[in-house]
């Protein structure tokens, strides 16, 4: 089988105030594929994009990373664009024009293709939780990001097909462990709470992990470090890492991430 497919939402994070306004190839499931590859692993990355030539940028960026694009489309309109609005080392989302994303559905090839993958992923912004029933066997695991909404419809939607449930929280530790409790009780296997500066915390079989920041000095831009956390914590459980183990990677990466502009290099 292959290792990692991950399915969905594309876009240009466009930088409206670096530079007079600059262009990054983004997404979170994109990002994660960029992330997962640099572990040696196997990454897929099933999609859409427009003819126009945010969308030729997006082909090179995925071609010069080595992530497979045979179930990557080729839809004609525009390439989606979400703003991005830089304060100090934070960043905030304005305007996210869908584009092509809008009316894309997976085509029965493209769910056949992610189902020879052992671990597949997919986030809110993705638009194919439906299709995740006809994903979702026996020999596959099953991620979904819901990023800062676990209560959004969308991601209450996909609970009853994920196995790895992760959202990003500012609560204090006693409410997210509550909140990871109730979407544990759901069904998924793994649920991973990450929580900016106070690192992150995993619910699983066996209770609740806890693992703090990696630090990094040179801070620059916040956008993709939930993204490659995610990555770094796929790539060590298809390794069979520990679930220790897990957060580490993901910790690293995610580290790493916050030292430039977009969300990889």
């Amino acid at each position: 089988m292959r290792d990692i497919a991950c399915f969905g939402s594309c876009c240009i994070d466009y930088y409206v105030n670096l530079e007079n306004g600059t262009p990054f190839v983004g997404g979170g499931p994109l990002n994660m594929a960029v992330h997962i590859s640099l572990h040696d692993l196997d990454a897929s990355f099933i999609g859409c994009i427009g003819t126009d030539a945010y969308g030729k940028l997006v082909l090179h960026k995925l071609t010069e990373k080595n992530i497979n694009t045979d179930h990557l489309h080729i839809l004609c309109g525009k390439t989606a664009v979400s703003e991005v609005e830089l304060h100090g080392e934070e960043r905030i989302l304005g305007e996210y024009e869908e584009g092509v994303m809008q009316d894309f559905v997976l085509s029965e090839e493209d769910i056949a293709f992610i189902r020879k993958h052992k671990i597949a992923i997919t986030d809110l912004w993705g638009n194919q939780t439906e299709c995740m029933k006809q994903i979702k066997h026996d020999g596959i695991l099953l991620g979904f990001d819901a990023a800062d909404r676990p209560d959004d419809p969308v991601a209450l939607g996909a609970l009853p097909y994920t196995d790895i449930f992760f959202f990003s929280s500012d609560e204090p530790l006693k409410e997210t462990q509550t909140k990871m409790n109730e979407i544990y009780e759901k069904g998924p296997e793994i649920v991973v709470a990450m929580r900016g500066k106070q690192g992150s915390v995993v619910r699983d079989r066996d209770g609740f992990h806890f693992y703090d920041i990696i630090e990094n000095r040179q801070v620059i831009d916040s956008l993709g470090a939930g993204d490659s956390y995610i990555a770094g914590f796929l790539s060590g459980l298809i390794q069979k890492e520990t679930i220790e183990q897990c957060m580490r990677m993901g910790a690293e990466e995610a580290s790493e991430t916050l030292s430039y502009h977009g969300a990889f290099q």
